[in-house]
């Protein structure tokens, strides 16, 4: 009996560490998350200075898509791995009053600025190129936008793809996808 509660003990201690942990705004936070001040155009400067990529996810207090992409698709080490390896995620909270400076320069609180782009779902990525000209938004400098909550495979497939700029060549992201799923799946 002592060996079963000794397990149990042992499975309730580990358990927290496979859980998201939520912020104080209710929003899941995850390590490779930047806190920064949300200026677009200094965020783009500093991803690029550190060799990766610009990216926004934006998220919503008890949102089941969000909570499932934290807890079944990001926790994955390859996930993890890849998105601190190349990317620069800064998180918007869509209902949230922090300030936010797009692009072309406005500055408007996260609830705000997320009406001006446009975005009806959470999670919502949207993937930067390394330059944006002057005086686009974000919709508009966008490489690629990922609206809802994707698997293991699309998802790392899609970071993948953004990274090697597959959107600047001759293969869309679905054959991108395909083709690399067909080797991932016999893995």
């Amino acid at each position: 009996m002592r060996k079963i509660f000794a397990v149990l003990a042992a499975l309730l201690i580990g358990l927290p560490a496979y859980a998201a942990e939520l912020g104080d705004d209710g929003l899941h936070k995850a390590a490779w998350m930047r806190d920064t001040f949300k200026d677009l155009r200094e965020d783009l400067a500093e991803a690029t200075a550190e060799g990766k990529r610009l990216a926004i996810i934006i998220e919503q207090r008890g949102c089941i898509y969000c909570k499932k992409m934290h807890e079944e698709v990001f926790i994955d080490p390859a996930i993890d791995s890849y998105i601190k390896d190349n990317y620069f995620f800064v998180q918007i909270n869509m209902f949230g009053d922090v300030e936010v400076t797009d692009f072309d320069g406005e500055t408007l609180p996260e609830k705000e600025m997320v009406q001006k782009w446009g975005a009806l779902f959470t999670p919502l990525m949207i993937y930067f190129p390394e330059e944006v000209a002057e005086g686009l938004t974000a919709p508009q400098a966008a490489v690629a936008q990922v609206p809802g909550a994707f698997g293991k495979w699309t998802t790392l497939n899609m970071l993948s793809w953004v990274k090697e700029e597959g959107y600047a060549g001759e293969e869309p992201f679905q054959k991108y996808h395909a083709r690399k799923l067909e080797t991932q799946l016999s893995e």
